[in-house]
């Protein structure tokens, strides 16, 4: 069954048809413009499908589009040029390949905007469900740490 449903993607509003079993990572890829968000497992595992939809982590590659008609999702290609976690990512060559790096950076937001003051272990089990197949997992938390401290300064 078709409907139409309403996304405000990274503060643009679209209005998309969609099919009850339609994933929400195909949507924004196909019909909303989204790139950074991409599919790595399939299954939920990895993060690079995570986006965020008011406020809070999804799999996109899980979820069902009909589910999140009206939700404000934002992806990492919504984030402003200045933007403090991406600043720290850079600055801490904290990405090889860069694939699983969009959903480590929304997950770093999702967790400071939680907690402001993470201590290394509380960033690493936040960041658990993601995959950097590259390896770069210190410089990943050391980035969301400097974030984190760039907020507060």
């Amino acid at each position: 069954m078709t409907a139409t449903i309403e996304l405000i993607v990274n503060g643009v509003r679209h209005r998309v048809p969609v099919e009850d079993d339609d994933l929400l990572l195909d949507v924004l890829r196909g019909q909303a413009g989204v790139t950074s968000a991409r599919e790595g497992c399939g299954v939920g595992a990895c993060g690079a499908c995570t986006v965020l939809a008011d406020g809070r982590s999804v799999s996109s590659c899980l979820a069902r589009a009909v589910r999140y008609d009206g939700a404000e999702i934002t992806t990492a290609d919504g984030l402003p040029d200045d933007d403090p976690v991406v600043d720290a990512f850079v600055a801490r060559r904290a990405m090889q390949c860069g694939y699983c790096i969009p959903g480590f950076v929304l997950m770093g937001h999702e967790l400071l905007a939680e907690n402001p003051d993470p201590s290394d272990e509380e960033i690493a089990g936040h960041l658990e469900g993601n995959i950097c197949r590259c390896g770069t997992y210190q410089e990943i938390v050391a980035a969301v740490r400097d974030a984190s401290r760039k907020e507060h300064a």
